[in-house]
């Protein structure tokens, strides 16, 4: 897997590897082949995209359940 180029930091390094199999999950869902080098310059900008408002809206669920699931939780 190429590495990437983005300046954007995670809170939590580790979860790396696990976004990036989220990615990969969500483009073979969407039936978007992801290039094996790593280099995205050659995809289109809708497919890119697709991946990320995909992504975006899993994080979002994956959040809102967690919330959900606090007991006593002040966020409602």
């Amino acid at each position: 897997m190429a590495q990437s180029r983005s300046s954007n930091t995670l809170v939590v390094p580790q979860a790396n590897q696990a976004l990036d199999q989220l990615k990969y999950e969500v483009a073979q869902e969407l039936g978007i082949q992801i290039p094996q080098d790593g280099y995205y310059g050659n995809m289109a900008t809708r497919d890119t995209g697709s991946i990320g408002g995909a992504i975006t809206r899993r994080l979002v669920q994956i959040a809102e359940q967690s919330l959900a699931g606090q007991s006593g939780s002040n966020y409602r």
